[in-house]
């Protein structure tokens, strides 16, 4: 009866705290971590990571007994190495520019000239040559025809020419 009663535990849960346990080894889980996972990154938005940077070992644990102590009694050494247990990197290491910014431009130069030089290959090698209408010359002669022709006489552009001085108004 009292098993009925008991709220029913997927067993995803229970499949994802076994997995994710077997995948950080021997690492301390100090925290939530994004979206309830346990892992570590380097982020400056989410600052503190679910588990610690380094494995436990001897020298660890050691330093971890002793920081449980008076901070004064530690060097500078000790503290850099308990920081360097629990974290990868300080917020100025993974802040600071790498210089990826070269590579991607680099990159979007040289896709560019590509594009250019096809562009060029096309214009010379695969489209046909533009049609003899597109010539100055005959553009003018298309434009003394819808002269003549009187070709929007209201609004258009026979209305801005005199006919009688034969010349744009």
């Amino acid at each position: 009866m009292l098993r009925l009663l008991r709220p029913r535990v997927p067993l995803l849960v229970h499949t994802r705290g076994t997995h994710g346990t077997s995948r950080i080894g021997n690492r301390d889980v100090v925290g939530h971590g994004p979206n309830g996972m346990n892992v570590y990154k380097d982020d400056c938005h989410f600052p503190f990571p679910a588990i610690r940077f380094m494995e436990n070992d001897a020298e660890v644990c050691r330093l971890r007994e002793r920081e449980k102590g008076d901070w004064k009694m530690l060097c500078c050494e000790e503290k850099k190495a308990l920081y360097r247990a629990s974290f990868c990197q300080t917020f100025a290491e993974f802040q600071h520019p790498t210089g990826a910014w070269k590579f991607v431009v680099g990159w979007g130069l040289i896709m560019t000239s590509f594009g250019f030089w096809t562009t060029m290959f096309y214009h010379f090698f695969v489209n046909e040559p533009l049609p003899e209408s597109f010539s100055d010359e005959c553009q003018e002669a298309q434009l003394r025809r819808m002269l003549e022709i009187r070709t929007n006489p209201i609004d258009g552009i026979s209305s801005k020419w005199d006919y009688h001085n034969d010349r744009w108004k």
